[in-house]
C-alpha cells in the first residue's frame, strides 16, 4: 500500500527517494569498492616464504647433514607494483564516472515518467469533463425524443458517443496507472496517481545545439569513464612491458650441520631468465586493448552526437508546439467554443455543433498536455547527458582479457 506519510510527492521528493532506494546505485558503489580493493591488492608486496629443510637424513647413521629454517623473499623489480596500483587507481576513476552516469539514468527516468504522469492526470481530468458532457447530451437527446424533436437514430448516436467517452476515460486512466507503477519501480516507493503533485506547464527556452554538443563532449560521464579507461589501458601497456624484468628471489637461513657438529648458515639468490617468454603476447594484447579503447572513445562521441540530434529535434519540435498551443491554438479554440455556446443560446445553431466545438477544444488541450510532456522529457534528457535506463544493471569497468584473470591483479 502507498506510504500514508506521503500524501503528496513532488518530483524533487521522488528524486531524493530514488537516489536512496534504487538498487542500481548501490551496484555502482559496489563497483567502486571492488576497484578500490583491486588497487590495494595490486600494489601489495609478495609475502615471504618460511620453510624447514633437512638434508641427507640417515647418511652414516646420522640425523642428516643439515637441519634448519630458511626464509625466502621475492624482490619485485621494474616498478611493477607501482604501475599495477596506478592502473587500478585509474579504474577507480572509471567506476566513479560510471556511477555518476547511472545516477543520471535514474534521475532522468524518474523525471520523464513523472512529467508524463502529470500530463496523463490532466488528460484524465479532461476526459472526465467530456464524459460528463456526453452524459448530458444523451439525457438531452432522450428528452428531445420524448418531445418528438429527435428520432431513434439520434438516441443511438448519443449512446455510442457516451460509451466511447467512457472507454476513452478508461484508457487514459489505465495509462496513468501504468506510468505511476513504472515510476514506483524506479523510485522504490509504491505510489498512487493522486500522490503526484507538480507543475507541467512552463516556457521553453531556445537552445544552442553546438554549445550543448561541446558541453556534452566535456562533461558526459560516459566519455569521462572511457577516457579514464584509456589511461588505465595505457598504464597496462607500461606494466606489461616491464613484466619480463626478472624479479629476484633471495633466501637465507640457519641450522645445524650434524656431520660437522656445528651451527651453519645458508644463503641463495635466484632469478628467472626471460629467454623464451618475454611477455610478448600479452604486450601485443595490451596494445590492442589500448587501440580499441581509443576507438571506443570516438564511437561514444559519434553516438552522443547522434542521440543529441534526436533529442534536440524533439526539444525544438515540442517547444514550437507548446508555444503555438499556448499563444494561439488554445485561445482560438476557447473563443470558438464560447461563440458556439452563445449561438446556441440564441437558437442559431443546434446542440451537436456546440458539442463538436467543445470536443475540438478539449482535444486540443489534451494534445497540449502531450506536447508539454514531450518537451519536458527532451529537456530532461538534454540536461541529463542523454542517459536513460534507470533499472538496467549498473555497468562495471570493462575487463581487459586474461591480463585481469590471474589471482593477483597486475
Amino acid at each position: 500500500m502507498p506510504d500514508r506519510a506521503l500524501e503528496q510527492v513532488t518530483v524533487d521528493g521522488l528524486l531524493s527517494i530514488a537516489l536512496q532506494r534504487n538498487p542500481t546505485l548501490r551496484q555502482s558503489q559496489a563497483h567502486i569498492t571492488a576497484e578500490t580493493g583491486r588497487a590495494i591488492q595490486a600494489g601489495l608486496y609478495p609475502n615471504p616464504v618460511i620453510r624447514y629443510s633437512a638434508e641427507q637424513i640417515g647418511v652414516g647413521g646420522t640425523a642428516g647433514e643439515f637441519h634448519g629454517g630458511i626464509i625466502s623473499q621475492e624482490i619485485v623489480r621494474g616498478g611493477k607494483l607501482q604501475l599495477s596500483r596506478a592502473k587500478y587507481a585509474q579504474r577507480i576513476r572509471v567506476a566513479e564516472a560510471l556511477a555518476l552516469a547511472q545516477q543520471f539514468r535514474v534521475t532522468n527516468d524518474v523525471q520523464a515518467h513523472f512529467y508524463h504522469a502529470l500530463a496523463l492526470q490532466r488528460r484524465v481530468a479532461l476526459r472526465q469533463e467530456l464524459l460528463k458532457s456526453a452524459e448530458d447530451h444523451a439525457l438531452s437527446t432522450r428528452e428531445a425524443y420524448n418531445m418528438g424533436q429527435a428520432n431513434v437514430a439520434d438516441i443511438r448516436r448519443a449512446n455510442v458517443r457516451l460509451q466511447s467517452s467512457r472507454l476513452d476515460l478508461l484508457a487514459e486512466q489505465n495509462q496513468l496507472n501504468q506510468r505511476t507503477r513504472q515510476l514506483s519501480a524506479l523510485a522504490g516507493l509504491e505510489l498512487s496517481p493522486q500522490m503526484l503533485a507538480g507543475e507541467l506547464d512552463g516556457e521553453p527556452v531556445p537552445l544552442d545545439y553546438q554549445q550543448i554538443l561541446e558541453s556534452l563532449f566535456q562533461l558526459s560521464p560516459e566519455l569521462i569513464a572511457a577516457r579514464a579507461k584509456a589511461q588505465s589501458d595505457r598504464i597496462t601497456v607500461e606494466r606489461e612491458l616491464v613484466e619480463p624484468v626478472p624479479n629476484l628471489n633471495v633466501e637465507g637461513g640457519a641450522g645445524y650441520n650434524y656431520e660437522a657438529d656445528q651451527t651453519v648458515a645458508t644463503a641463495g639468490v635466484s632469478i628467472r631468465l626471460p629467454l623464451y617468454d618475454r611477455n610478448q603476447g600479452t604486450i601485443q594484447q595490451a596494445r590492442a586493448d589500448l587501440a580499441r579503447q581509443w576507438a571506443e572513445i570516438e564511437r561514444i562521441e559519434f553516438r552522443l552526437q547522434q542521440d543529441l540530434a534526436t533529442q534536440f529535434q524533439n526539444y525544438v519540435t515540442a517547444s514550437q508546439h507548446v508555444d503555438q498551443y499556448r499563444t494561439l491554438i488554445l485561445p482560438e479554440y476557447k473563443e470558438a467554443y464560447r461563440l458556439t455556446l452563445e449561438s446556441y443560446r440564441e437558437n442559431r445553431i443546434n446542440w451537436s455543433e456546440v458539442l463538436q466545438s467543445q470536443q475540438d477544444y478539449y482535444m486540443a488541450r489534451m494534445d497540449y498536455a502531450d506536447w508539454l510532456a514531450r518537451w519536458r522529457e527532451s529537456e530532461v534528457m538534454i540536461d541529463g547527458m542523454l542517459l536513460h535506463g534507470g533499472l538496467n544493471a549498473a555497468p562495471g569497468v570493462p575487463p581487459a582479457g586474461h591480463i585481469d584473470a590471474i589471482a593477483k591483479p597486475r
